[in-house]
Protein backbone atom coordinates (compact mmCIF):
# COMPACT_ATOMS: atom_id res chain seq x y z
CA UNK A 1 0.00 0.00 0.00
CA UNK A 2 3.02 2.51 0.66
CA UNK A 3 4.33 1.77 -2.63
CA UNK A 4 0.97 2.45 -4.55
CA UNK A 5 0.91 5.86 -2.33
CA UNK A 6 3.87 6.89 -3.33
CA UNK A 7 3.34 5.72 -7.12
CA UNK A 8 0.29 8.36 -7.09
CA UNK A 9 1.94 10.79 -5.42
CA UNK A 10 5.13 10.67 -7.86
CA UNK A 11 2.28 10.99 -10.91
CA UNK A 12 0.48 14.07 -8.85
CA UNK A 13 3.57 15.62 -8.86
CA UNK A 14 4.93 14.50 -12.64
CA UNK A 15 1.46 15.77 -13.20
CA UNK A 16 1.93 19.54 -11.60
CA UNK A 17 5.22 19.49 -13.36
CA UNK A 18 3.58 19.45 -16.64
CA UNK A 19 0.65 21.86 -15.86
CA UNK A 20 3.35 24.49 -14.98
CA UNK A 21 5.36 23.72 -17.81
CA UNK A 22 2.93 24.24 -20.05
CA UNK A 23 1.85 27.08 -17.99
CA UNK A 24 5.43 28.57 -18.87
CA UNK A 25 5.39 27.56 -22.21
CA UNK A 26 2.47 29.98 -22.55
CA UNK A 27 3.95 32.73 -20.99
CA UNK A 28 6.53 32.63 -22.93
CA UNK A 29 4.91 32.65 -26.36
CA UNK A 30 2.86 35.74 -25.58
CA UNK A 31 6.10 37.32 -24.21
CA UNK A 32 7.55 36.31 -27.35
CA UNK A 33 4.50 37.37 -29.61
CA UNK A 34 4.75 41.13 -27.26
CA UNK A 35 8.11 40.88 -28.03
CA UNK A 36 7.54 40.68 -31.83
CA UNK A 37 4.69 43.20 -31.89
CA UNK A 38 6.68 45.77 -30.18
CA UNK A 39 9.81 45.08 -32.69
CA UNK A 40 7.42 45.51 -35.50
CA UNK A 41 6.01 49.09 -34.28
CA UNK A 42 9.39 50.11 -33.02
CA UNK A 43 11.94 49.43 -35.91
CA UNK A 44 12.40 53.07 -37.17
CA UNK A 45 13.82 53.70 -33.53
CA UNK A 46 15.88 50.28 -32.85
CA UNK A 47 18.88 49.52 -35.34
CA UNK A 48 18.98 46.43 -36.93
CA UNK A 49 22.43 45.26 -36.07
CA UNK A 50 21.05 46.64 -32.06
CA UNK A 51 20.03 42.65 -30.66
CA UNK A 52 20.29 43.23 -26.71
CA UNK A 53 16.59 42.82 -26.31
CA UNK A 54 15.75 40.30 -28.69
CA UNK A 55 19.42 38.30 -27.54
CA UNK A 56 17.91 37.95 -24.06
CA UNK A 57 14.78 37.12 -25.63
CA UNK A 58 16.64 34.03 -27.89
CA UNK A 59 18.30 33.20 -24.52
CA UNK A 60 15.42 32.55 -22.54
CA UNK A 61 13.20 30.75 -25.14
CA UNK A 62 16.36 28.86 -25.38
CA UNK A 63 16.37 28.48 -21.39
CA UNK A 64 12.80 26.81 -21.83
CA UNK A 65 12.99 24.22 -24.47
CA UNK A 66 16.21 22.67 -22.15
CA UNK A 67 14.07 22.93 -19.46
CA UNK A 68 11.01 21.42 -20.68
CA UNK A 69 13.62 18.14 -22.27
CA UNK A 70 14.88 18.04 -18.55
CA UNK A 71 11.65 17.44 -17.39
CA UNK A 72 10.51 14.65 -19.83
CA UNK A 73 13.85 12.67 -19.86
CA UNK A 74 13.59 12.59 -15.92
CA UNK A 75 9.65 11.23 -16.10
CA UNK A 76 10.88 8.79 -18.87
CA UNK A 77 13.66 7.76 -16.41
CA UNK A 78 10.67 7.29 -13.36
CA UNK A 79 8.30 5.12 -15.91
CA UNK A 80 11.04 2.93 -16.79
CA UNK A 81 11.85 2.65 -13.05
CA UNK A 82 8.82 2.00 -12.32
CA UNK A 83 8.11 -0.85 -15.42
CA UNK A 84 11.21 -2.13 -14.10
CA UNK A 85 9.90 -2.95 -10.41
CA UNK A 86 6.60 -4.09 -12.35
CA UNK A 87 8.13 -6.54 -14.32
CA UNK A 88 10.15 -7.96 -11.07
CA UNK A 89 7.01 -8.50 -9.42
CA UNK A 90 5.06 -10.02 -12.23
CA UNK A 91 8.37 -12.32 -12.27
CA UNK A 92 7.69 -13.43 -8.26
CA UNK A 93 4.06 -14.16 -9.50
CA UNK A 94 5.29 -16.48 -11.57
CA UNK A 95 7.36 -18.53 -9.92
CA UNK A 96 4.95 -18.89 -7.29
CA UNK A 97 2.66 -20.39 -9.47
CA UNK A 98 5.76 -22.53 -10.75
CA UNK A 99 5.74 -23.83 -7.54
CA UNK A 100 2.45 -25.03 -6.55
CA UNK A 101 1.93 -22.05 -4.19
CA UNK A 102 -0.74 -20.55 -5.31
CA UNK A 103 -4.16 -21.75 -4.32
CA UNK A 104 -7.95 -20.61 -5.70
CA UNK A 105 -7.61 -17.97 -2.94
CA UNK A 106 -4.37 -16.64 -4.54
CA UNK A 107 -6.01 -16.94 -7.90
CA UNK A 108 -8.76 -15.31 -7.09
CA UNK A 109 -6.77 -11.73 -5.20
CA UNK A 110 -4.28 -12.03 -8.49
CA UNK A 111 -7.62 -11.83 -10.68
CA UNK A 112 -8.76 -8.88 -8.63
CA UNK A 113 -5.15 -7.40 -8.48
CA UNK A 114 -4.72 -7.55 -12.48
CA UNK A 115 -8.51 -5.92 -12.75
CA UNK A 116 -6.96 -2.86 -10.35
CA UNK A 117 -3.66 -2.35 -12.17
CA UNK A 118 -5.60 -2.30 -15.55
CA UNK A 119 -8.49 0.36 -14.60
CA UNK A 120 -4.71 2.41 -12.95
CA UNK A 121 -3.51 1.82 -16.43
CA UNK A 122 -6.27 3.00 -18.31
CA UNK A 123 -6.25 5.76 -15.56
CA UNK A 124 -2.50 6.59 -16.18
CA UNK A 125 -3.37 6.51 -20.21
CA UNK A 126 -6.23 8.83 -19.98
CA UNK A 127 -4.12 11.23 -17.98
CA UNK A 128 -1.37 10.98 -20.50
CA UNK A 129 -3.84 11.45 -23.75
CA UNK A 130 -4.92 14.47 -21.79
CA UNK A 131 -1.47 15.74 -21.24
CA UNK A 132 -0.79 15.21 -24.92
CA UNK A 133 -4.08 16.74 -25.88
CA UNK A 134 -2.68 19.66 -23.88
CA UNK A 135 1.16 19.63 -25.31
CA UNK A 136 2.83 18.02 -22.20
CA UNK A 137 3.70 14.90 -24.26
CA UNK A 138 4.51 14.03 -27.94
CA UNK A 139 3.16 11.59 -30.15
CA UNK A 140 6.07 8.88 -29.61
CA UNK A 141 5.62 8.84 -25.69
CA UNK A 142 1.75 7.93 -26.34
CA UNK A 143 2.13 5.35 -28.63
CA UNK A 144 4.89 3.88 -26.84
CA UNK A 145 3.05 3.62 -23.67
CA UNK A 146 0.36 2.25 -25.47
CA UNK A 147 2.43 -0.42 -26.82
CA UNK A 148 3.82 -1.16 -22.58
CA UNK A 149 0.36 -1.25 -21.34
CA UNK A 150 -1.19 -3.79 -24.17
CA UNK A 151 2.54 -6.00 -23.47
CA UNK A 152 1.60 -5.99 -19.57
CA UNK A 153 -1.77 -7.13 -20.43
CA UNK A 154 -0.51 -9.96 -22.29
CA UNK A 155 1.41 -11.03 -19.95
CA UNK A 156 -1.15 -11.06 -17.23
CA UNK A 157 -3.43 -12.65 -19.92
CA UNK A 158 -0.82 -15.32 -19.99
CA UNK A 159 0.22 -15.50 -16.57
CA UNK A 160 -3.79 -16.52 -15.68
CA UNK A 161 -3.76 -19.10 -17.83
CA UNK A 162 -1.08 -20.52 -16.62
CA UNK A 163 -2.73 -21.08 -13.24
CA UNK A 164 -5.94 -21.73 -14.67
CA UNK A 165 -3.95 -24.79 -16.19
CA UNK A 166 -2.81 -25.59 -13.14
CA UNK A 167 -5.49 -26.14 -11.05
CA UNK A 168 -7.35 -27.84 -13.46
CA UNK A 169 -4.73 -31.04 -13.45
CA UNK A 170 -4.81 -30.02 -9.76
CA UNK A 171 -8.32 -31.20 -10.00
CA UNK A 172 -7.68 -34.23 -12.47
CA UNK A 173 -5.55 -36.10 -10.10
CA UNK A 174 -7.77 -35.66 -7.01
CA UNK A 175 -10.78 -37.21 -9.35
CA UNK A 176 -8.91 -40.03 -10.57
CA UNK A 177 -7.84 -40.94 -6.74
CA UNK A 178 -11.85 -40.90 -6.09
CA UNK A 179 -12.55 -43.04 -9.11
CA UNK A 180 -9.36 -45.55 -7.30
CA UNK A 181 -11.29 -45.65 -4.25
CA UNK A 182 -14.93 -46.28 -5.54
CA UNK A 183 -13.50 -49.14 -7.55
CA UNK A 184 -12.01 -50.83 -4.66
CA UNK A 185 -15.02 -49.91 -2.24
CA UNK A 186 -17.20 -51.73 -5.11
CA UNK A 187 -15.06 -54.55 -5.08
CA UNK A 188 -15.45 -54.98 -1.90
CA UNK A 189 -19.09 -54.15 -1.75
CA UNK A 190 -19.50 -57.12 -4.46
CA UNK A 191 -17.10 -59.98 -1.90
CA UNK A 192 -19.10 -59.25 1.09
CA UNK A 193 -22.82 -60.13 -0.98
CA UNK A 194 -21.25 -62.60 -2.70
CA UNK A 195 -20.21 -64.50 1.00
CA UNK A 196 -23.15 -63.34 2.48
CA UNK A 197 -25.31 -65.45 -0.21
CA UNK A 198 -23.26 -68.22 0.25
CA UNK A 199 -23.40 -67.92 3.94
CA UNK A 200 -27.17 -68.47 3.61
CA UNK A 201 -27.06 -71.18 0.92
CA UNK A 202 -25.45 -72.76 3.57
CA UNK A 203 -27.51 -71.53 6.23
CA UNK A 204 -29.34 -74.89 6.97
CA UNK A 205 -26.67 -76.69 6.70
CA UNK A 206 -24.57 -74.94 9.65
CA UNK A 207 -27.94 -75.27 11.71
CA UNK A 208 -27.96 -79.21 11.57
CA UNK A 209 -24.55 -79.19 12.18
CA UNK A 210 -24.94 -77.54 15.39
CA UNK A 211 -27.60 -79.70 16.67
CA UNK A 212 -25.61 -82.48 15.76
CA UNK A 213 -22.15 -81.58 17.58
CA UNK A 214 -25.06 -79.97 20.81
CA UNK A 215 -26.33 -83.81 20.89
CA UNK A 216 -22.74 -85.50 20.57
CA UNK A 217 -21.94 -83.16 23.70
CA UNK A 218 -24.79 -84.05 25.55
CA UNK A 219 -24.25 -88.16 24.92
CA UNK A 220 -20.80 -88.05 25.33
CA UNK A 221 -21.05 -86.08 28.95
CA UNK A 222 -23.73 -88.82 30.13
CA UNK A 223 -21.45 -91.18 29.26
CA UNK A 224 -18.14 -89.93 31.12
CA UNK A 225 -20.84 -89.36 34.20
CA UNK A 226 -21.54 -93.34 33.75
CA UNK A 227 -18.66 -94.04 33.78
CA UNK A 228 -17.24 -91.79 37.04
CA UNK A 229 -20.34 -93.43 38.59
CA UNK A 230 -19.27 -97.23 37.99
CA UNK A 231 -15.75 -96.13 39.08
CA UNK A 232 -16.84 -94.99 42.14
CA UNK A 233 -19.40 -98.25 42.55
CA UNK A 234 -16.30 -100.06 42.42
CA UNK A 235 -14.65 -98.13 44.73
CA UNK A 236 -17.28 -98.39 47.49
CA UNK A 237 -17.13 -102.34 46.59
CA UNK A 238 -21.45 -102.61 47.62
CA UNK A 239 -24.01 -103.72 45.56
CA UNK A 240 -26.22 -101.71 47.39
CA UNK A 241 -25.27 -98.72 46.18
CA UNK A 242 -27.30 -98.59 43.21
CA UNK A 243 -28.81 -95.41 44.38
CA UNK A 244 -25.84 -93.65 44.01
CA UNK A 245 -24.92 -94.72 40.25
CA UNK A 246 -28.42 -93.09 40.00
CA UNK A 247 -27.72 -89.80 41.54
CA UNK A 248 -24.24 -89.45 40.16
CA UNK A 249 -25.27 -89.70 36.45
CA UNK A 250 -28.24 -87.79 37.46
CA UNK A 251 -25.82 -84.72 38.66
CA UNK A 252 -23.51 -85.54 35.36
CA UNK A 253 -26.40 -84.69 32.74
CA UNK A 254 -27.23 -81.56 34.60
CA UNK A 255 -23.48 -80.84 34.18
CA UNK A 256 -23.26 -81.20 30.97
CA UNK A 257 -27.22 -79.74 30.34
CA UNK A 258 -25.97 -76.52 32.49
CA UNK A 259 -24.54 -74.84 29.25
CA UNK A 260 -26.77 -74.64 26.32
CA UNK A 261 -24.91 -75.09 23.28
CA UNK A 262 -21.66 -73.14 24.32
CA UNK A 263 -23.10 -69.95 23.96
CA UNK A 264 -22.59 -68.75 27.51
CA UNK A 265 -26.13 -68.63 29.11
CA UNK A 266 -26.49 -70.50 31.83
CA UNK A 267 -29.80 -72.51 33.10
CA UNK A 268 -28.54 -72.41 36.65
CA UNK A 269 -28.45 -69.64 39.03
CA UNK A 270 -25.54 -67.37 39.05
CA UNK A 271 -23.98 -65.10 41.85
CA UNK A 272 -24.70 -62.48 39.54
CA UNK A 273 -28.50 -62.80 38.65
CA UNK A 274 -29.70 -60.03 41.27
CA UNK A 275 -26.71 -57.37 40.28
CA UNK A 276 -28.64 -58.16 36.48
CA UNK A 277 -31.94 -58.29 37.60
CA UNK A 278 -31.21 -54.45 39.57
CA UNK A 279 -29.85 -53.28 36.10
CA UNK A 280 -32.82 -54.28 34.04
CA UNK A 281 -35.05 -52.77 36.66
CA UNK A 282 -33.26 -49.60 37.15
CA UNK A 283 -33.59 -48.99 32.94
CA UNK A 284 -36.83 -50.33 32.61
CA UNK A 285 -38.47 -47.16 35.44
CA UNK A 286 -36.23 -45.03 33.84
CA UNK A 287 -36.19 -45.41 29.82
CA UNK A 288 -38.85 -47.94 29.65
CA UNK A 289 -38.93 -51.74 28.81
CA UNK A 290 -38.46 -51.50 25.25
CA UNK A 291 -34.75 -50.23 24.96
CA UNK A 292 -33.38 -53.66 25.85
CA UNK A 293 -33.32 -56.27 23.07
CA UNK A 294 -31.95 -59.04 25.64
CA UNK A 295 -30.25 -59.27 29.28
CA UNK A 296 -28.66 -62.06 30.44
CA UNK A 297 -25.62 -63.42 32.35
CA UNK A 298 -22.88 -64.69 30.17
CA UNK A 299 -20.78 -67.53 31.72
CA UNK A 300 -17.77 -67.52 29.38
CA UNK A 301 -16.81 -64.10 30.78
CA UNK A 302 -17.07 -64.68 34.12
CA UNK A 303 -21.20 -64.57 34.98
CA UNK A 304 -20.78 -60.85 33.60
CA UNK A 305 -24.47 -59.06 33.23
CA UNK A 306 -24.61 -57.92 29.81
CA UNK A 307 -27.00 -55.87 28.23
CA UNK A 308 -28.05 -56.00 24.80
CA UNK A 309 -29.66 -52.75 23.69
CA UNK A 310 -31.19 -50.89 20.80
CA UNK A 311 -29.45 -48.77 18.67
CA UNK A 312 -31.14 -45.55 19.35
CA UNK A 313 -31.14 -45.83 23.03
CA UNK A 314 -27.52 -47.11 23.09
CA UNK A 315 -25.67 -43.70 24.41
CA UNK A 316 -29.00 -43.38 27.31
CA UNK A 317 -28.51 -46.57 28.48
CA UNK A 318 -24.66 -45.78 28.47
CA UNK A 319 -25.39 -42.36 30.00
CA UNK A 320 -28.47 -43.65 33.03
CA UNK A 321 -25.54 -46.37 34.08
CA UNK A 322 -22.71 -43.56 34.47
CA UNK A 323 -25.34 -41.33 36.31
CA UNK A 324 -27.55 -43.29 38.37
CA UNK A 325 -26.77 -42.96 41.99
CA UNK A 326 -27.57 -46.92 42.31
CA UNK A 327 -24.95 -48.19 39.03
CA UNK A 328 -22.36 -45.50 38.60
CA UNK A 329 -20.77 -47.06 36.66
CA UNK A 330 -17.23 -44.27 36.31
CA UNK A 331 -14.70 -46.65 34.63
CA UNK A 332 -15.01 -48.01 30.94
CA UNK A 333 -12.43 -50.99 30.73
CA UNK A 334 -12.98 -51.98 26.92
CA UNK A 335 -14.43 -51.18 23.95
CA UNK A 336 -14.28 -52.88 21.14
CA UNK A 337 -16.64 -53.87 17.57
CA UNK A 338 -16.60 -57.30 15.45
CA UNK A 339 -17.75 -58.28 12.21
CA UNK A 340 -20.58 -61.10 11.89
CA UNK A 341 -21.26 -60.62 8.49
CA UNK A 342 -24.80 -59.77 8.97
CA UNK A 343 -24.00 -57.17 11.19
CA UNK A 344 -22.10 -55.46 13.50
CA UNK A 345 -21.56 -54.97 17.12
CA UNK A 346 -20.08 -52.88 19.47
CA UNK A 347 -18.79 -54.06 22.74
CA UNK A 348 -18.12 -52.08 25.96
CA UNK A 349 -17.37 -53.68 29.48
CA UNK A 350 -17.78 -51.00 32.59
CA UNK A 351 -16.80 -50.85 35.75
CA UNK A 352 -18.13 -49.63 39.49
CA UNK A 353 -15.62 -49.14 41.82
CA UNK A 354 -17.72 -47.63 44.05
CA UNK A 355 -19.85 -51.36 43.81
CA UNK A 356 -17.25 -53.07 42.90
CA UNK A 357 -19.85 -54.53 40.05
CA UNK A 358 -19.28 -55.31 36.06
CA UNK A 359 -21.68 -55.00 33.47
CA UNK A 360 -21.29 -55.69 29.39
CA UNK A 361 -22.89 -53.13 27.01
CA UNK A 362 -23.83 -54.52 23.41
CA UNK A 363 -25.46 -52.48 20.42
CA UNK A 364 -26.04 -54.11 16.90
CA UNK A 365 -25.84 -51.54 13.97
CA UNK A 366 -25.94 -52.32 10.25
CA UNK A 367 -23.25 -53.80 8.33
CA UNK A 368 -24.04 -51.54 5.13
CA UNK A 369 -24.22 -48.39 7.44
CA UNK A 370 -22.11 -49.07 10.41
CA UNK A 371 -22.63 -46.02 12.81
CA UNK A 372 -23.42 -45.42 16.25
CA UNK A 373 -22.94 -42.34 19.33
CA UNK A 374 -19.85 -41.75 20.32
CA UNK A 375 -19.28 -42.29 24.15
CA UNK A 376 -16.52 -40.00 24.67
CA UNK A 377 -18.33 -37.46 26.20
CA UNK A 378 -19.04 -39.94 28.99
CA UNK A 379 -15.67 -41.99 29.27
CA UNK A 380 -12.76 -39.89 27.85
CA UNK A 381 -11.35 -43.20 27.60
CA UNK A 382 -13.50 -44.47 24.76
CA UNK A 383 -11.50 -41.92 22.30
CA UNK A 384 -8.65 -44.33 20.98
CA UNK A 385 -10.97 -47.68 21.49
CA UNK A 386 -13.13 -45.92 18.67
CA UNK A 387 -10.45 -44.77 16.29
CA UNK A 388 -9.39 -48.69 16.49
CA UNK A 389 -13.12 -49.67 15.66
CA UNK A 390 -12.76 -46.80 12.57
CA UNK A 391 -10.12 -47.62 11.73
CA UNK A 392 -10.26 -51.65 11.26
CA UNK A 393 -13.98 -52.07 10.84
CA UNK A 394 -15.44 -48.85 9.05
CA UNK A 395 -17.68 -47.99 12.56
CA UNK A 396 -18.19 -44.43 12.39
CA UNK A 397 -18.94 -43.03 16.40
CA UNK A 398 -21.02 -40.26 16.15
CA UNK A 399 -19.89 -36.74 17.95
CA UNK A 400 -16.45 -38.01 18.26
CA UNK A 401 -14.60 -35.31 18.79
CA UNK A 402 -11.32 -36.40 16.35
CA UNK A 403 -12.09 -39.69 14.42
CA UNK A 404 -9.30 -40.46 12.65
CA UNK A 405 -7.48 -43.72 11.45
CA UNK A 406 -4.69 -44.50 14.03
CA UNK A 407 -3.06 -47.31 12.58
CA UNK A 408 -3.33 -47.28 8.68
CA UNK A 409 -3.74 -43.27 7.61
CA UNK A 410 -6.68 -41.68 5.84
CA UNK A 411 -5.19 -42.55 2.51
CA UNK A 412 -5.64 -47.10 3.28
CA UNK A 413 -8.30 -48.01 0.65
CA UNK A 414 -10.69 -50.51 2.92
CA UNK A 415 -10.89 -51.59 6.01
CA UNK A 416 -8.58 -55.01 7.22
CA UNK A 417 -10.83 -57.17 10.16
CA UNK A 418 -13.95 -56.98 7.86
CA UNK A 419 -14.67 -60.24 6.71
CA UNK A 420 -15.42 -59.16 3.17
CA UNK A 421 -11.37 -57.13 3.12
CA UNK A 422 -9.63 -57.61 -0.02
CA UNK A 423 -6.44 -55.68 -0.32
CA UNK A 424 -6.52 -52.78 -2.51
CA UNK A 425 -2.55 -53.52 -3.36
CA UNK A 426 -1.69 -56.96 -3.54
CA UNK A 427 1.42 -56.66 -3.07
CA UNK A 428 1.72 -55.05 0.14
Amino acid sequence: MDEEKDLAQRKKEAAERAKQLARERLSARQADEQARSAAETGSLKTPPNSNGSQTETTKGEATEPASADDDLALAKKRAAEEARAKAAELRRQREAAASGAATGGDLEAAKRKAAEEARAKAAELRRQREAAASGAATGGDLEAAKRKAAEEARAKAAELRRQREAAESGAEDDLELAKKKAVAAAKARAAALAKQKAAEASGDDDELAKQKAAAAAKAKAAAAAKARAAALAKQQGGAGDEGAKQKAAAAARAKAEETDGGTGRSAAPSPNDPLLEKYVRIIHEHLGSDVLEDAYINRLAKDVPTLVVKKEAYYKVAELLKGHEQLRFDYLSELHGTDFQTHMEVYVHLYSYPNRQPVALKVKIERDNPEVDSLVPLWPGANWPECEAYDLLGIRFRGHPNLIRIFLGEQWVGHPLRKDYEPYDAEV
